[in-house]
């Protein structure tokens, strides 16, 4: 069967974005951890900044609860609820106001109706299997192609369905692009809350935007890494990279 091999050119598309992943990843939790042990200035946990901003922005009916997790802050736009993680909704630190803020953000959209903040939320189902049938169909359809051969006819069955899983791991990528206006968005309107609010000051707001940028290259790198398996996969499905 051509296709099952160790191909080294996989590492080459590969692993430069899965290296952006871990330095994102190291670079969140650094800046997270730095900034959670300087305290605000105001003396505010997250839990009482997130009402302070939610308020602020008219956004009364959003309730607050609590998560498990690191970083598992998020706010959901089905039930309208800004979920925080404990050490978050705890802290009265720089970071959890710019995570709050951030999360806050996201409400905001929602409340705008923002454009894409909709399209992501739509496509969170689609994304979902694409992310995980988009692999297996892939790989089923590189089997029945190695089986049969590619020029039969259940090779061109084969075919269609190594092409049918790109077109599905696709919308997960393109799940990963959309999601970054989104991100972006959320943060810029993070920064203008809590300084139109006064929860910060001008020297915290460097703290801020450095928890900010953290997570934003957090996002950037899943759309890389996401990005440089479909190429691959696109380049194995047209057979450049084809073993007899």
């Amino acid at each position: 069967m051509p296709y099952f091999y160790f191909d080294p050119l996989y590492l080459v598309f590969v692993v430069p974005a899965m290296l952006l992943v871990l330095f994102a990843q190291w670079r969140v939790n650094s800046a997270y951890n730095r900034y959670l042990k300087v305290p605000n200035s105001r003396g505010v946990p997250g839990v009482q900044a997130a009402r302070t901003l939610l308020d602020a922005s008219g956004l009364y009916n959003v309730q607050i609860e609590g998560t498990k997790g690191k970083l598992s802050d998020h706010y959901d736009p089905g039930k309208k609820v800004l979920r925080l993680s404990r050490d978050v909704a705890n802290s009265a630190s720089v970071a959890a106001l710019g995570i709050v803020a951030h999360e806050v953000g996201h409400a905001q959209q929602d409340k705008a109706g923002d454009f894409m903040l909709n399209l992501r939320s739509a496509m969170v189902p689609a994304a979902n299997i694409g992310s995980t049938l988009g692999y297996t169909l892939f790989f089923v359809g590189l089997l029945i192609q190695g089986m049969a051969g590619a020029t039969s006819g259940m090779g061109t069955i084969g075919n269609l369905v190594t092409w049918g899983g790109i077109g599905l791991f696709a919308i997960a990528v393109i799940f990963t692009l959309v999601t970054l206006p989104v991100e972006f968005g959320a943060s810029r309107r993070a920064v203008q809350t809590l300084e139109s609010t006064g929860l910060v000051n001008q020297s915290e707001l460097g703290g801020v935007r450095s928890v900010l940028n953290a997570a934003a290259l957090t996002y950037v790198a899943a759309l890389a890494q996401a990005l440089s398996q479909l190429l691959y996969l696109i380049m194995l499905a047209s057979g450049n990279r084809r073993r007899d």
